[in-house]
């Protein structure tokens, strides 16, 4: 399928001024097929400042932040860039985007991740709910980000694409957070820089498989295997051997400093789409353990079969720094996702609905 040219700039809202949400911003602005009319802030220090200055763009924009829902609705806008957090408020998030949709706004959003299948996490019920309300709006809702996202479902399936046969398809994120400014995520959910004995909520068991096992399943969808469930999560979590800094909250040494994690989907007990993550607080721990090739942060697939195949996606910022870039890339995949997703079935659409999307307009010197 070809990418999805609008005749017009597409009007955007973009839901949140944070991590993601800045990002969004600028990333809108400097599209040519989207124009940016709205921004909700959940601060309300924020609300009445200028986007360009939320987004350290160094100009304003013209665009006030608020924190009014029916304001930003009543702009009837083409879509919403939903850049929030969502890992501490799952449901709630879900009612907030099946409002969207239920009003006619289409939807691309970061999170929660939990959608990002449409089916085999949430009940039948609830996810036929999501999909009536886009149904009755006539909008659609896409959740992709870029882990879980693209680097876990449309870039394996790519590669798949050449190949004769296939074993075993494995996705992995290797990086070091340290430079990863996110608190709640950091130190509630992965429990870094708390005691071994901390009970942080991903390690539960069955939360890996809500987390990431929709994209174990999507790339299953995508392949044409039916997995057995339940899926098999596996975690081990090493401490810190020395005391080390990060944004979100200093490692002491003997505290949890890193963890490897995965979430393997088999078909007849035999392991076929493995997703698994390698992180870090320390880029120098746990050497026996996966490393990136270059840098601190990688991307991998790996594929058995014939042929046997293995790709490895670095990126980095301007700064050099990983996850600074890996924010970039997450809001950029949603960004420049709007045009397909506005132009697709209402109701929720995963990558396997979408055509290509590409940085089309994006070239240095050609856009607006």
């Amino acid at each position: 399928m070809s990418q999805v040219i609008p005749q017009k700039p597409l009007r955007v809202v973009v839901w949140s001024t944070g991590t993601i949400g800045r990002y969004m911003i600028a990333g809108v602005d400097l599209h040519p097929d989207l124009e940016l009319v709205g921004v909700w802030t959940s601060t309300p220090a924020k609300a009445g400042v200028d986007a360009g200055e939320l987004a350290g763009l160094g100009r304003e924009l013209g665009i006030r932040a608020t924190n009014d829902r029916d304001e930003l609705i009543a702009l009837r806008p083409d879509c919403i860039l939903h850049g929030a957090m969502t890992d501490d408020r799952v449901f709630e998030s879900i009612e907030d985007l099946t409002g969207f949709i239920r009003d006619g706004v289409n939807v691309v959003s970061s999170g929660p991740v939990i959608l990002l299948h449409d089916r085999g996490t949430l009940p039948d019920e609830m996810m036929a709910g999501i999909n009536d309300a886009g149904i009755h709006g006539g909008a659609s809702l896409h959740v992709n980000g870029i882990d879980p996202g693209f680097a876990n479902d449309v870039l394996p399936l790519v590669l798949t694409s050449l190949s004769q046969r296939i074993d075993h398809v494995k996705v992995s994120e290797l990086a070091d957070y340290s430079t990863y400014y996110q608190p709640v995520v950091m130190n509630d959910l992965f429990g870094f820089g708390q005691p071994m004995d901390f009970k942080a909520l991903l390690w539960e068991p069955g939360i890996l498989t809500t987390a990431w096992g929709p994209v174990v399943r999507l790339i299953a969808d995508g392949l044409g295997v039916t997995l057995d469930e339940p899926l098999v999560e596996s975690v081990e979590r090493r401490p810190a051997p020395r005391d080390t800094s990060s944004v979100s909250g200093d490692v002491a040494a003997g505290t949890m400093g890193s963890v490897r994690f995965s979430v393997v989907g088999t078909v007849d007990g035999v392991p076929r789409v493995t997703l698994e993550h390698v992180t870090r607080t320390d880029a120098e721990a746990e050497p026996d353990w996966p490393t990136p090739l270059e840098g601190d942060g990688c991307y991998r697939v790996e594929i058995t079969g014939e042929p046997c195949m293995k790709l490895e996606y670095s990126h980095h910022g301007e700064n050099g720094d990983h996850n600074v870039s890996g924010m970039i890339i997450t809001a950029q995949r949603l960004v420049n996702a709007v045009p397909a997703v506005v132009a697709a079935k209402p109701g929720i659409v995963t990558a396997l609905d979408l055509p290509l999307v590409t940085g089309r307009g994006l070239v240095t010197g050609t856009n607006k």
